[in-house]
């Protein structure tokens, strides 16, 4: 299969004749009038960002080609180093300055955007809420009583709320596709080591990735080519075949909303010309080994400061504690069943172009509440992400039209190294109306319909 789209102009992400000193201070007059209410961002860089921009905007003026993303303001999730800058990790204790920026964001600046800020998350990016005890729960612009997902939840609020047109994060669990999800905007996350991790504070090395969100398939694209160098033009098929797993999808913890949303989406790809059938991926759900095989790596990135005695979170805590009870008999047969879930997905890519899921089962989760159902929101936000990051496969979630405010995700995973395939289709459906931004309304306490 070869899916793609030759790019055009950026046109969520830019104005036409707009300049970037303009462009960046309207971004960062809305990230400090809605910071109060939405809590995006542990720090905003007004005086770097504006030099940055008036520093494109002269280059331009005198001819010269900065970029596919001249002027266009971005944030960072606040564990990704950028030179000069505090990387907190949304922590109590950790605030170390920056000597180097991380290739992902030098790659970024190469092609012109200008970063704005630093976006909050959850603390340490372990876990699916952003609802930090330190630096103050992510709200989600479409009802601030409902979290914004994490970890990456920051940067979707940012780019749910119009403060910025694409945002970065990192996805070791879905960690940019459930924030993405619960705010309504776009997500990708990469096949494993297709960009960069260096200059970002592991989780779990051997899953952890970096992807953008934002407003657009258009953003998304530019984003993903500027921070992986992957420049692949390919022409989108009039057909594909879509599987949705079983039992994964059977078994979900899925709410009515989400369900009837996701056959109404099955429906319309249909109507739209493409196979979407199920297929079985015997022994693909969730389980106690997504915990065992990253405990490990988990207790070794944290080791030191807890020898130290530093101060976590006591939910933080509590899931660093569990992985590092995990025994060496137990990671040895998580590394065994990732091999599984790697030979299964290989499979599935043998007879199907892409996997569809929901992104999550669910499209809200109340601040301050654990529990979704009878579930720990973990496992419910988590379901249909965690194991693509175990399978190493690449995954978008888009937002679709008419579902709701926020709108429901639907989640397409792809073959591994199949990003331009996944950016191809996503540009197909956003043009066809199926999948589609909107921005949340920022101007009250509480907004959302349910």
């Amino acid at each position: 299969m070869h899916v793609g789209r030759i790019t055009g102009s950026l046109v969520s992400a830019d104005v036409s004749g707009e300049s970037a000193v303009s462009r960046v201070e309207r971004a960062l007059t809305l990230a400090h009038a809605t910071q109060d209410n939405i809590n995006a961002f542990i720090s905003i860089d007004d005086d770097r960002a504006l030099a940055r921009a008036a520093q494109i905007d002269e280059r331009m003026t005198n001819g010269e080609d900065v970029g596919p993303l001249a002027g266009i303001p971005i944030c960072v999730k606040d564990i990704i180093d950028h030179h000069g800058r505090v990387t907190t990790c949304g922590s109590y204790f950790f605030a170390e300055t920056a000597t180097e920026t991380a290739p992902s964001i030098q790659r970024l600046e190469a092609a012109g955007a200008v970063i704005i800020g630093r976006a909050n998350l959850h603390e340490w990016a372990f876990g699916f809420n952003s609802e930090n005890a330190h630096w103050g729960s992510v709200r989600n612009p479409w009802d601030r009583n409902t979290s914004a997902g994490g970890s990456s939840g920051g940067s979707a609020a940012a780019v749910a709320a119009g403060i910025t047109p694409i945002a970065i994060g990192t996805d070791t669990g879905g960690s940019v596709r459930v924030p993405a999800a619960l705010c309504g905007t776009f997500g990708l996350k990469v096949t494993y080591g297709r960009i960069p991790t260096e200059g970002v504070f592991p989780l779990v090395p051997s899953i952890d990735t970096v992807g953008p969100l934002a407003n657009s398939m258009e953003s998304i694209d530019r984003a993903y080519r500027a921070m992986s160098g992957d420049d692949r033009h390919l022409e989108p098929p009039s057909h594909l075949r879509l599987g949705v797993p079983e039992p994964w999808f059977e078994m979900a913890p899925m709410e009515d909303e989400t369900s009837a949303s996701f056959e109404a989406t099955v429906a319309t790809l249909r109507d739209h010309g493409h196979e979407v059938h199920p297929i079985e991926m015997p022994d693909v759900i969730p389980t106690r080994q997504l915990i065992d095989a990253i405990g490990e790596e988990v207790s070794a990135a944290h080791k030191e400061f807890r020898a130290r005695g530093e101060r976590y979170d006591p939910a933080v805590e509590s899931r660093i504690e569990l992985a590092d009870s995990v025994t060496a008999e137990a990671t040895a047969a998580a590394r065994d069943w990732q091999t599984m879930i790697r030979q299964r997905f290989a499979d599935a890519f043998a007879t199907v172009d892409f996997l569809l899921t929901p992104t999550t089962p669910v499209r809200y989760k109340m601040i301050g509440q654990d529990m979704i159902g009878d579930r720990n929101h973990r496992a419910v936000l988590s379901y249909f992400t965690a194991l693509v990051n175990h399978a190493l496969h690449p995954a978008l979630a888009l937002p679709m039209a008419g579902t709701g405010s926020p709108p429901s995700s639907i989640q397409l995973v792809g073959d591994l190294g199949s990003e331009p395939d996944l950016i191809g289709f996503g540009h197909t459906l956003e043009d066809a109306g199926v999948a589609r931004f909107e921005p949340a309304p920022t101007s009250s306490s509480k907004q959302g319909a349910r």
